[in-house]
């Protein structure tokens, strides 16, 4: 699963092909024991996330909404996509 960006010990990542379980543009984040999945939108799908980390993400994702779908369209199709720049 390819790391699309990591900051404050927070890990997004985005599966190729990944249209299945979810039926939305989504992404992956870990972060320690813990596990979510977010729409490109900022919505949390499935997981849980503490809540600093929860709100770090979305923030994350509303800065680089139209990059993350520019990512997703490009995994769904088995395209390589490139980093997302860190929250900073």
């Amino acid at each position: 699963m390819p790391e699309l960006s990591r900051f404050y010990n927070i890990v997004i990542k985005m599966i190729y092909d990944d249209q299945g379980q979810h039926h939305k543009p989504h992404f992956h984040v870990y972060y320690a024991e813990y596990s979510a999945t977010f729409g490109v939108d900022g919505e949390m799908i499935s997981g849980y996330l503490p809540t600093k980390q929860f709100k770090l993400v979305q923030a994350w994702a509303a800065l680089h909404e139209e990059e993350l779908y520019k990512a997703w369209n490009n995994a769904v199709r088995n395209i390589p996509f490139g980093k997302i720049d860190p929250l900073k």
